[in-house]
């Protein structure tokens, strides 16, 4: 029984990573919420309902992790460190049109709060329900939708900002 449910685990470890991913902007950092939240399951494996998948259980799991990181990190006043994304563009060869729109939109939701941020991550990237979202947020539905409607709004006026600034640029030339 423990080997299926570990399997399971294991076959979610690329969508909690993707998720770690766009809450903390780092990668490194992201691979230890990963790290962490993995043992965590782990070790509290029996709390997992047979016969659940275990995708909602461990994104709970993680964006508790993810809560405590921050408090603790507010508490601390910590430097933000360099995102290793701005190091590795500069020796890598230039994006093509579809990953350099890609970039913008990753860019975009880097630049918003990180509540809203998860909240949309869960529901447009991974494919949560908007019920499920708000368990694992542990938010009502209503202000689960409220966060993805302004964070929406918010990544569509970065993104309409970028848009202008290219065009400024080319006309410019």
């Amino acid at each position: 029984m423990d080997d299926h449910r570990r399997q399971a685990i294991i076959e979610e470890i690329p969508r909690l990573r993707r998720y770690a991913r766009a809450l903390v902007r780092d990668r490194d950092a992201a691979d230890d919420l990963v790290q962490d939240s993995l043992e965590r399951a782990l070790s509290r494996i029996e709390s997992w309902t047979t016969g659940d998948s275990p995708r909602r259980w461990l994104f709970t799991i993680m964006h508790h992790l993810f809560v405590d990181q921050l408090r603790r990190s507010r508490r601390h006043v910590q430097a933000v460190a360099l995102m290793p994304e701005t190091i590795d563009a500069a020796s890598s060869p230039p994006p093509q049109p579809d990953k350099l729109a890609s970039a913008e939109v990753l860019s975009a939701l880097e630049q918003i709060a990180p509540e809203r941020r998860a909240a949309l991550v869960l529901v447009a990237v991974e494919g949560f329900s908007y019920a499920d979202a708000a368990n694992v947020l542990g938010i009502p539905a209503g202000t689960l939708m409220s966060r993805i409607a302004r964070g929406r709004e918010e990544l569509r006026s970065i993104l309409d900002d970028v848009s202008r600034r290219k065009m400024i640029k080319v006309v410019e030339k």
